[in-house]
């Protein structure tokens, strides 16, 4: 089983770009429903680090798809 490394690099540089959009499109749009901040914080952390995991998470499973394609 073969893994292409460069399937990991573009996940380490796109899933924090990923995140970091996610966060700022949530919180954008929370903050305008709520008086509060800490709410719409909260939310756009979580939206964040989802963002970042399930980018990581599927840029690794490509490169494993695309390590064992030979």
């Amino acid at each position: 089983m073969q893994f292409n490394p460069i399937s990991l690099a573009i996940g380490l540089v796109f899933s924090p770009i990923a995140a970091a959009m996610a966060f700022l499109i949530t919180y954008g749009e929370y903050s305008r429903h709520y008086t509060d901040k800490k709410i719409p914080l909260k939310f756009a952390i979580e939206a964040a680090i989802m963002t970042f995991i399930i980018f990581a998470v599927i840029s690794f499973l490509i490169g494993l798809v695309f390590g064992n394609m030979n």
